[in-house]
């Protein structure tokens, strides 16, 4: 049980404390509700970019790194279809200056035309040299146009298009930030040697003046359900030929979610599971197979992928997953097949929330899902499982009419 303190400032920015007197050190995690799901499909890969942006300067502050470090801090960040992070570590006797600097971005940003320059150059090299050159780099942003036509996770976080980021403009920037970076849009989670009392004398110092702004409500387009399967044929100059497949599942909230993601564990969590002991091991189909969702917010996806041996068809390779997926369908699994997989999401949550920086993210994950309670009641939704669920579970995401199968061919 994660134990905590919530507050909610004047402004709206909602603030987190869970205080762990056994670590020298403090996490200061902001998270902004804001991810790729929520930009115009003609100026995509802004939340991205802004994970760039956040560290080139602040309107006080010209240099966000060298302070911290001064102070024995680190920091990092990740973006996201649903959401943007920003994490630091320190000492705890430090941690104000944690504070002057999350304010001071969140306040906001230099905005020069310099560091707009400098970042997107280095978004662009990245689109370049992650997703336009490299093998196989374009599987997702394929497979994602295939499989959604309507939600905005048909586009990855680095955006839909490379042509987006390099023509962002300074004001498209301007209004992306104070439409989405504002205290009401965001949660303040501080984890390790600290004090609520301090930290609220922190949070009203720092961040209590910062104009609230205005509430972000995510009016998304939802998928329509899927009437029947789509395929995509792709030859690249790859090593090895490639098969990808998807299947639209539950939100997050949902109890499908949990139905879904032990399925995907049964399927292909590892060396035992029953994708790699059929296709990888015993029939020799694949060199490697995998079977994994994307923890989606809103409804997302079970995704299949493997690389075939040289030498078998494309064609017996989808019979083969499809026939696995089929015993899915009919068959119940076992107790102690299921009582497995459960055991295993128990020691990752378990693991996960050993450290203060996990738990400072889950916290801040949870509070933005509605209920940062949630962090503790996880694993009861996943214990309520029955063998039937699974069972219904598999045979309504397997259905065929829901399925995205890409098929992605090597030209040698």
């Amino acid at each position: 049980m994660i134990q905590y303190n919530r507050f909610t400032l004047d402004n709206g920015l909602r603030v987190l404390v869970h205080e762990d007197q056994s670590t020298p050190l403090a996490v200061v995690n902001v998270m902004y509700d804001v991810g790729a799901r929520d930009e115009d499909p003609n100026k995509t890969g802004f939340a991205h970019l802004f994970e760039h942006l956040m560290f080139g300067g602040s309107i006080h502050i010209d240099d966000y790194d060298e302070p911290l470090q001064r102070a024995g801090g680190e920091n990092n960040a990740y973006t996201t279809n649903d959401l943007t992070n920003y994490y630091c570590q320190l000492p705890a006797q430090n941690i104000e200056t944690a504070f002057w600097l999350e304010s001071d971005r969140m306040l906001s940003l230099a905005f020069s035309k310099k560091s707009l320059d400098v970042q997107r150059k280095v978004v662009s090299e990245e689109f370049k040299e992650h997703y336009l050159n490299k093998p196989y780099g374009d599987v997702w942003h394929k497979m994602r146009e295939l499989a959604y036509t309507t939600h905005p996770y048909r586009w990855m976080t680095i955006g839909k298009d490379l042509s987006h980021i390099e023509n962002a403009q300074l004001d498209d920037v301007k209004h992306f930030f104070f439409k989405h970076y504002r205290p009401i849009n965001a949660i303040l989670v501080v984890a390790g040697n600290v004090k609520t009392e301090n930290i609220k004398r922190l949070a009203d110092k720092w961040f209590g003046n910062i104009p609230m702004g205005e509430k972000y409500e995510h009016r998304l387009p939802l998928e329509p359900v899927q009437k029947a399967p789509r395929l995509l044929e792709v030859t690249a100059d790859v090593p090895v030929n490639a098969f990808y497949k998807t299947w639209h599942m539950a939100s997050r909230l949902e109890q499908g979610y949990y139905n879904a993601d032990l399925v995907t564990e049964i399927l292909g969590g590892g060396g035992s599971s029953r994708l790699y002991q059929s296709l990888v091991k015993e029939q020799k189909l694949f060199s490697n197979l995998e079977c994994y969702h994307f923890g989606s917010i809103d409804a997302g996806l079970v995704a299949l992928e493997g690389k075939l041996v040289q030498g078998v068809k494309m064609e017996d390779a989808s019979k083969a997953v499809e026939a696995e997926l089929d015993r899915m369908k009919q068959e119940a699994v076992s107790e102690a097949e299921l009582q497995k997989v459960k055991n295993k999401t128990e020691s990752i949550i378990a693991f996960e929330d050993m450290g203060i920086m996990s738990r400072a993210n889950s916290l801040a994950f949870y509070e933005l899902l509605g209920d940062a309670n949630l962090m503790n009641t996880e694993l009861d939704r996943y214990n309520e499982v029955t063998e039937e669920q699974i069972k219904t579970c598999s045979q309504q995401l397997f259905d065929v009419n829901n399925s995205n199968e890409m098929r992605y061919y090597s030209k040698n």
